[in-house]
C-alpha cells in the first residue's frame, strides 16, 4: 500500500507542508508506505502538447512521455494507491508548479476514445487511486463563502474523480502567513487576529488532514 504526497508550495515547513505531513502521519498509521515530494525541488514544465501519449499503440500506458526530472515522480503517482496534492492559493488557483504537475499527470490518463468501453469511457487506468487536494489560503472564512472557490476547485474534483475514481477536498482557511508580520508591508492583515485564528483553528486543520490520510488508505484497502 503506497501513499504519495505532493507539495505544490515553495515552502517546505509552513502551512501546506504541515498539512501534508499530518495527512502522511494518518496514512502511515493506517499501514501505508508514505513519501512526500516537494515539486519546487524539480526542474520541469507543464504539458507541451506533444501528444506522444495519444499515439496509436503507445507504450506509455498513461505516463507522460517527456523524460525530465518529473518523469519518475509521475511514475510513482500512477503506481500509488493514495495520492494527495497540496498547494497554497495564488490568485484563486493552486500554484503554477502544481498545475503543471497535474497537467502532466492527468492528460496522459485521459482517452479521447470515449466510445470505447474497453477503456471505461475516456480513461486509461483500470484501477482506482484514492486522490485528494489540500488547499491552504490566507483568505478569511467569511470571504471564502463569497469567493466562488468551491466552484473553481470543483473542476479539479471533477477530473480527479473521473480519471482516478475517487477524490476528496480539504481546506485550511485564514492561515498565518509569516513568522514575523512586522517585516512586511501587509497592513491589510492584523497579526494578532491572524495569530488568534491560527491558535483556535490550525490544530483542527491538522487533525482533519490526519484523518484524511488515514481515511484514504483505509478506502484503498477496501475498508470503511
Amino acid at each position: 500500500m503506497k501513499a504519495l504526497f505532493i507539495n505544490g508550495s515553495p515552502r517546505k515547513n509552513f502551512n501546506t507542508s504541515k498539512m501534508l505531513e499530518s495527512a502522511m502521519k494518518g496514512a502511515t498509521e493506517a499501514g501505508a508506505e508514505t513519501e512526500l515530494i516537494h515539486l519546487y525541488d524539480f526542474n520541469f514544465k507543464g504539458c507541451v502538447s506533444c501528444f506522444a501519449c495519444k499515439i496509436k499503440n503507445s507504450k506509455n500506458n498513461g505516463l507522460c512521455a517527456i523524460r525530465d526530472d518529473l518523469h519518475p515522480v509521475l511514475e510513482k503517482a500512477l503506481n500509488s494507491d493514495v495520492l494527495v496534492m497540496g498547494s497554497p492559493i495564488y490568485f484563486s488557483y493552486p500554484t503554477g508548479v502544481l498545475r503543471s504537475f497535474m497537467e502532466r499527470l492527468m492528460f496522459p490518463v485521459l482517452s479521447y476514445n470515449v466510445k470505447d468501453t474497453s477503456n471505461e469511457g475516456g480513461k486509461i487506468l483500470d484501477r482506482t487511486i484514492q486522490t485528494a487536494m489540500i488547499y491552504t489560503m490566507g483568505l478569511p472564512e467569511d470571504m471564502f463563502d463569497e469567493s466562488n472557490y468551491e466552484k473553481i476547485f470543483g473542476e479539479n474534483e471533477r477530473f480527479l474523480k473521473f480519471l482516478f475514481g475517487a477524490t476528496e477536498t480539504l481546506y485550511a482557511k485564514n492561515t498565518y502567513q509569516f513568522s514575523d508580520y512586522s517585516r512586511y508591508d501587509v497592513g491589510e492583515f492584523i497579526e494578532p487576529m491572524k495569530a488568534k485564528y491560527r491558535d483556535e483553528h490550525f490544530t483542527q486543520d491538522l487533525q482533519n488532514a490526519y484523518e484524511l490520510g488515514k481515511r484514504l488508505v483505509n478506502k484503498a484497502k477496501g475498508e470503511n
